[in-house]
């Protein structure tokens, strides 16, 4: 009796072993599901149309995961599914990949290359990670991800994946991240961010530092429908001084959440066109948040250049602190930017320039024709000496037209801004318009 139980026991045993885990040889074989199946020793079984991964499945070097039209639902509730190979997924019909509300699956891609996720619908998982691996997400729905695996549903490492007309909703954590310790520079295109992020104080995009290609945000839709989540919408921080982060931030709207837009660190520079920010004011405190756009920079590398953009119903317009280097607009290239409607505790700040760097910011919209309205809702050196001069003039309704040039102010004592940005006043003598030159600085008056 007691050989026949040890024998009951050692067979139990190597079962158990052989449904631990499966790992795909790595001699270039194309695995589909059904393949799968009958290859995995038990790891992957299937019940009708519903495969099912039943432990740990590792997709080696040289092999590859194909999923076609014979598979419409994998059920992997937590388990680990790695590719080292390659992955594809190019259904005409949406692909159902699941884990369970308690027991959710992860991935993990390792050095892949060549992996594309197209058409598919991932629920109750635990994260993803892109490790140095070439991974395109096209047309994919990510919903209810925890954060146990990964902090994001999608975090990427020295990688820059492409992820594109996809949507991610009501995920516990960012739907995209990049660590600080790191470079990435994904490729977010037309995708929609719906009220993800629950409990943390985090955006739903969460980028560190940039690769050598540049960070493409295009098109997008970021949005949060919980007044109670407070959860930014867009943040690139490289804190560490590592490399160099290229942003382009384009044709984006960006609405009801913490705030817009956060750029923050050394090193950086954004390209900020065509983006709607709007009533993102889901924060008690002003002091910690609201901005539509904020730069906090460390020095004057922190660049960015904001063209055609909407910022409206947010706590603070725009926000620039610290050092930077900002445009908003120049006398040969104008802004035309939006900014009205930007306040808290019944002020309008619709630009709190919080440093000693001085903006240009020609040629924007400020929803009025009335420049002391416009002077009134900017904080800058005229407010306090210590600050940097904003130059808003001329802006959008502004009665501006270039004269004759002169040579000189006809009465020294008339105040009046510079193109170059340092206001030496405010007012010309009465029908004096006109460019000028004084002390060798080019001029224009009010």
């Amino acid at each position: 009796m007691k050989e026949i139980f040890s024998l009951l026991f050692a067979i139990c045993t190597i079962a158990t072993t052989l449904n631990a885990q499966w790992v795909s040889p790595g001699e270039g074989v194309i695995y589909t599901f059904p393949d799968l199946v009958a290859a995995s020793n038990g790891v992957v079984t299937n019940n009708g149309d519903v495969f099912a991964v039943n432990a740990d499945l590792t997709i080696s070097e040289n092999d590859v995961l194909k999923i076609d039209n014979q598979v419409s639902r994998i059920d992997a509730p937590g388990v680990l599914i790695t590719i080292r190979g390659s992955m594809t997924c190019e259904n005409t019909e949406r692909v159902k990949l699941y884990g369970e509300m308690t027991n959710q699956f992860s991935m993990r891609f390792e050095n892949a290359t060549n992996c594309l996720l197209r058409k598919m619908y991932l629920s109750d998982g635990c994260g993803i990670k892109l490790i140095e691996s070439e991974v395109t997400f096209d047309d994919v729905k990510f919903v209810y991800f925890t954060r146990d695996y990964s902090t994001a549903v999608i975090d990427a490492f020295n990688c820059d994946p492409e992820i594109k007309n996809c949507y991610f909703m009501l995920n516990d954590g960012p739907a995209i991240s990049s660590p600080a310790n790191g470079q990435a520079s994904p490729q977010i295109l037309n995708c929609e961010f719906d009220t993800n992020v629950k409990d943390i104080n985090a955006p739903q995009i969460n980028l560190g530092p940039g690769g050598e290609d540049t960070i493409r945000i295009v098109g997008n839709e970021i949005y949060t429908i919980m007044a109670s989540w407070y959860v930014g919408g867009i943040s690139v921080a490289d804190l560490l001084g590592t490399g160099s982060t290229k942003v382009l931030l384009k044709d984006n709207v960006i609405r009801e959440g913490r705030y817009g837009y956060n750029q923050q660190g050394l090193t950086i520079s954004s390209v900020i066109v065509g983006n709607q920010f709007i009533n993102n004011n889901h924060e008690d405190n002003p002091m910690n948040g609201g901005s539509g756009i904020s730069i906090y920079g460390v020095d004057g590398n922190n660049k960015a250049v904001l063209r055609d953009n909407v910022i409206t119903g947010n706590l603070w317009g725009i926000t620039a602190i610290n050092a930077f280097d900002i445009d908003l607009g120049t006398i040969d290239d104008w802004g035309n930017n939006t900014l009205h409607d930007n306040g808290n505790g019944g002020v309008v700040y619709d630009l709190y320039n919080n440093s000693a760097c001085d903006i240009m910011a020609v040629g924007n919209d400020w929803g009025t024709a009335e420049a002391e309205v416009i002077e009134e809702h900017i904080v800058h050196q005229v407010d306090n000496p210590s600050l940097g001069m904003v130059t808003f003039y001329p802006f959008v309704g502004s009665d501006y037209g270039i004269g004759e040039i002169y040579e000189d102010n006809p009465k020294n004592d008339n105040k009046f801004y510079t193109i170059e940005g340092r206001c030496l006043g405010t007012k010309l003598p009465e029908n004096y318009k006109g460019v000028y030159i004084r002390n060798g600085v080019k001029c224009y008056s009010l």
